[in-house]
């Protein structure tokens, strides 16, 4: 038996719990893996809170990322004693996922744990990190050049933002960081940005074409903070799109993309291609400094879970929550 956060539904109404479940109630999979850690990510927060509709079937056990060691395994590519990583694949919304001691899942949606990360180091990363890589990746492929402005992240206070400011930092981007809390300025400044940019100066209806100001975007928002960020990119930019957490819409016109040659891209990390997602992770443990796991994580336990996803829901939450397992 083993301890597990279960999301229920009775007579349409959501409620969560932590139950004792057995291996035999575990869903389909070659591969049996002991959890060591999982994380709270804003997709988690809707899942458990209810706020989004993220969860497909229930009972569910939510927990998008996960990391631990291999129990059992049916595949050739991972032997028992194996440490492994999971992000995204529909784990925690359609197949259940990492907020449980054990998890049973398909080798194909793992990868091996980085030589020189530490399980505890993976999940403060887990999907918010490795979401804020690919989006850096994006920047990187249209040769954004980084000496004619600052790199601009939204919802810098948050998991993927934060990781990308340290990121950007760590390659010799200039960053100008946004936030709706001021009193995260020091925090955001120690990861390594340049500049602090109130989160009101984006949030009104945005111009078709405003004053070039970022050489490239990170965006977590979307909605009006999406379309003034594409309104201020310089001739010939990139955006990298990854969250919706303002607004789902986009009110922009085609003049960037037409007149300052700039690009949107769209960066998911859900069903990222295993080879890119094996790049990224050794790009992640490579870039990120030693502070970065002290400065932008903190731990909880699994019956602190329910909380959390209250708080990282209402924005509350700053950097990335570690959730220890075993």
């Amino acid at each position: 038996m083993f301890n597990a956060l279960v999301i229920l539904q009775e007579n349409e109404q959501q409620r969560v719990a932590i139950e004792q479940l057995s291996e035999e109630q575990l869903p389909e999979g070659d591969v049996t893996v002991q959890v060591s850690y999982s994380s709270i990510n804003y997709k988690d927060g809707l899942a458990i809170t209810g706020t989004g509709k993220i969860v497909r079937s229930f009972p569910m056990v939510p927990g998008i990322d996960f990391v631990g060691t291999v129990l059992e395994s049916d595949s050739a590519d991972y032997q028992p004693g194996d440490q492994v990583i999971l992000t995204g694949w529909g784990v925690g919304e359609r197949h259940w996922g990492g907020l449980a001691e054990k998890a049973r899942v398909k080798s194909k949606w793992l990868v091996p744990l980085p030589a020189n990360l530490t399980p505890e180091q993976t999940m403060i990363i887990g999907t918010a990190g490795l979401t804020a890589m690919l989006c850096v990746m994006a920047l990187e492929h249209n040769q954004v050049d980084k000496s004619i402005g600052d790199i601009l992240v939204t919802g810098a206070s948050g998991g993927v933002g934060s990781t990308a400011v340290a990121l950007l930092s760590a390659l010799g981007y200039s960053v100008a960081a946004v936030t709706g809390r001021p009193e995260n300025a020091d925090y955001l400044t120690k990861l390594g940005a340049s500049q602090i940019v109130d989160r009101s100066e984006l949030a009104e209806r945005a111009k078709p074409l405003d004053q070039q100001r970022w050489a490239g975007v990170i965006d977590t928002a979307g909605g009006n903070i999406l379309a003034n960020a594409l309104s201020q990119t310089h001739y010939n930019g990139t955006v990298a799109a990854c969250g919706l957490a303002a607004d789902y819409k986009l009110p922009t016109s085609v003049m960037p993309f037409i007149l300052r040659n700039v690009t949107l891209a769209g960066v998911d990390s859900v069903m990222c291609p295993t080879a890119k997602r094996q790049e990224a992770w050794r790009r992640l443990a490579e870039l990120l400094p030693a502070e970065f796991y002290q400065q932008a994580s903190e731990q909880i336990s699994l019956a602190q879970v329910p909380q959390w996803a209250d708080k990282i829901v209402a924005g509350k939450v700053t950097g990335r929550t570690l959730v220890k397992l075993n």
